[in-house]
């Protein structure tokens, strides 16, 4: 496990990191949410990193996410689900979770928003969209997005704020750029067809593109391995 001080310095490298690629851009670095993806980690760390002013955290499975959560669950702190979700698990996840970063078909948003609907709140959620197209990702395609989000944003209990995606792994985080270009002018494309969602967010780049991600208009990043060091899977 990484020091306090090796986790202190690794965010403040990743904040200096995020405020110049936002400079790049013209835009104000107080616009991109971190989120610190904290699978696989201790809740120790958890702990550490919110004492760093960390209060957006990634999970990807949800047996794995829920002790934590509730065990620490301050009111400033957020979870976000960012990894693929079986319908089935939809009840854990609604109520857990400040948003669905994850929601790739509309099966899934429709069980969401069954148990949304139950407990009387309004689910925030991203559309994840494959824009790479590998089968190895999940998420809807550039082309099913728009009809997919039409009847997603009817839906009453779930609040469609934006899209995420997972780049390619490249050696050069510049080949990344593509493809955070296009989500950006799907998201608006979208913003026109569907004017009644805010489409605010675009909710992509790692821990080795994040910085292209944010010079694309990123507003939520995901970081797990700049922040966390290493992942060690048991």
């Amino acid at each position: 496990m990484i020091t306090p001080e090796q986790l202190a310095g690794n965010l403040e490298y990743v904040r200096g990191a995020i405020g110049q690629a936002a400079e790049r851009a013209g835009r104000n670095a107080q616009d991109v949410t971190l989120i610190a993806v904290s699978k696989t980690v201790s809740l120790e760390l958890v702990r550490m990193a919110y004492n760093l002013g960390v209060t957006d955290f990634g999970e990807n499975r949800v047996q794995d996410a829920l002790p934590k959560i509730a065990e620490f669950h301050p009111p400033e702190v957020r979870w976000h689900m960012i990894g693929h979700l079986q319908s089935n698990k939809t009840g854990k996840v609604t109520g857990a979770f400040a948003s669905v970063e994850s929601v790739d078909n509309l099966r899934l948003a429709q069980a969401l928003e069954r148990h949304a609907s139950r407990q009387g709140i309004t689910l925030p959620v991203l559309l994840q969209v494959n824009v790479s197209g590998e089968a190895s990702k999940e998420g809807m395609s550039p082309a099913e997005a728009p009809e997919m989000a039409r009847h997603i944003v009817a839906l009453p209990h779930l609040r469609v704020e934006g899209l995420m995606t997972i780049a390619p792994i490249a050696p050069n985080p510049e080949e990344t750029r593509p493809v955070f270009r296009q989500l950006r002018l799907l998201r608006d494309h979208l913003r026109n067809e569907l004017p009644q969602c805010g489409w605010r967010h675009l909710s992509m780049g790692m821990t080795d593109d994040y910085r292209v991600a944010i010079e694309e208009g990123a507003t939520i990043v995901r970081i797990g391995r700049a922040i966390f060091g290493e992942r060690v899977y048991v």
